[in-house]
């Protein structure tokens, strides 16, 4: 069973191989890899400049998704397609490609063929030991696995013993620590004039080689106002932290008696002015700090409205939200609302020693400055984080997107 008892073991030996990666890191062997369209660019990472280099850059069969590295940190797994995003036109190719990371440079060069997808892949990740590929999709909402096979390419699909109930436009799939839990988050869709809110659910499946049974949906009030987007868990403890993006909201659930307790343990807003929302605002990103103390959040604005005939930012929140974590209950306590210099912060990564913080901004939006109009371009910004977990804003790099989008960037450590 997957008690506390077990969490704390092997979450134990997670910190240990986090440790390590740390010492690694230590002597500045940080890659970080961001997309603009197919195109993957890796920059070498000085994190105690907090400063980016541009390297090489690969490109894939399509549009990057989503990429998940392999537990030996010598793989990349990158999913790519052809769809639009949402529920925008479908494409026709849609891949997971492998690539091998240099572990003196972090430059990537492909490994093995891809493996063809059937549709646009959302998310990717691998379980704990890297034996198996977790691949959500979001239209239709679905699930798929396929084994990691011994020279690390990806390989065939796991046939699953019953249907899964994938609920509706899955956003991202985990398995939790101890590797016996798989957990499809699954966003819904808000509610418009001509038609009606679709739920939101956690679904939870057993997880053991790649298969997953016993499915429990966790969906407070039926799903009802419940748009949850994104998770991380706590390093060392038994918790989970849920961003909610239609409801900007961090939630925090317990993990015990071998699944998640479906009441929600605490509840904290994402927004530094959550009663003054003038656009739409959506939570985004969760990802907890590397010693447990702090978690942090992305608020995401990018509505437009008609000014002098161009389209020009309408206002919102777009920052990452810190919170401190009461290490005796794990509730998030919020600390800092720091804005981010762009538009947008899709994603974001800590780097593996907690120093850095590194946010992704996907497109450029024109803003008013004055009675004139002025673009804001996509690009990345980067922050120093401190010992008390509040970010400093160090700089910003600017990125040409042209008509392509930037979707996905992390940090891997070599």
């Amino acid at each position: 069973m997957f008690d506390r008892r077990t969490f704390l073991s092997l979450a134990a030996g997670s910190i240990t191989a986090s440790r390590l990666a740390s010492a690694q890191q230590a002597s500045g062997k940080v890659a970080l890899y961001a997309n603009v369209g197919a195109d993957l660019t890796h920059y070498a990472v000085d994190v105690a400049s907090a400063e980016l280099i541009k390297r090489e850059t690969v490109t894939l069969p399509a549009g990057v998704q989503y990429a998940w590295p392999h537990a030996s940190r010598r793989y990349l797994y990158v999913a790519s397609s052809s769809s639009a995003s949402g529920y925008g036109k479908a494409g026709t190719e849609h891949h997971v490609t492998a690539f091998s990371i240099d572990p003196a440079t972090g430059a990537l060069s492909p490994h093995g063929a891809p493996i063809r997808l059937p549709m646009r892949p959302i998310h990717i990740s691998t379980d704990i030991p890297s034996e198996n590929i977790l691949v959500a999709f979001n239209n239709p909402s679905a699930v798929r696995i396929y084994r990691i096979k011994q020279d690390f390419t990806p390989g065939e699909e796991v046939t699953q013993p019953s249907p899964i109930d994938a609920g509706i436009f899955a956003h991202q799939v985990r398995t939790t620590p101890d590797n016996r839990l798989a957990i499809l988050v699954t966003r819904g869709n808000e509610g418009t004039p001509t038609k009606a809110e679709d739920p939101g659910a956690l679904k939870v499946f057993n997880y053991k080689d790649g298969v997953l049974t016993n499915e429990v949906s966790i969906a407070p009030d039926g799903g009802k106002e419940f748009g949850p987007r994104h998770l991380d868990f706590h390093p060392t403890k038994p918790w989970m932290y849920v961003s909610i993006e239609t409801q900007n909201k961090m939630y925090m659930y317990r993990i015990e008696k071998g699944g998640i307790n479906p009441e929600v343990a605490y509840r904290s807003e994402t927004l530094a002015e959550p009663n003054n929302i003038r656009a739409r605002q959506a939570a985004g990103t969760v990802h907890v700090h590397p010693n447990g103390r702090f978690i942090y959040g992305a608020n995401r604005a990018e509505a437009t409205t008609e000014f002098q005939g161009k389209q020009v930012f309408k206002g919102g929140e777009n920052s990452i939200v810190a919170y401190a974590i009461d290490p005796s209950i794990g509730e998030p306590i919020p600390i800092q609302h720091i804005e981010t210099q762009k538009i947008h912060p899709r994603t974001f990564h800590i780097d593996p020693s907690g120093r850095l913080l590194v946010a992704q901004h996907n497109l450029p939006v024109n803003v008013r400055d004055g009675d004139a109009v002025k673009t804001i371009p996509a690009g990345l910004s980067v922050f120093r984080v401190g010992d008390d977990g509040k970010l400093t804003f160090a700089r910003k790099y600017d990125i040409d997107v042209g008509d392509k989008t930037m979707f996905w960037m992390g940090m891997v450590p070599l």
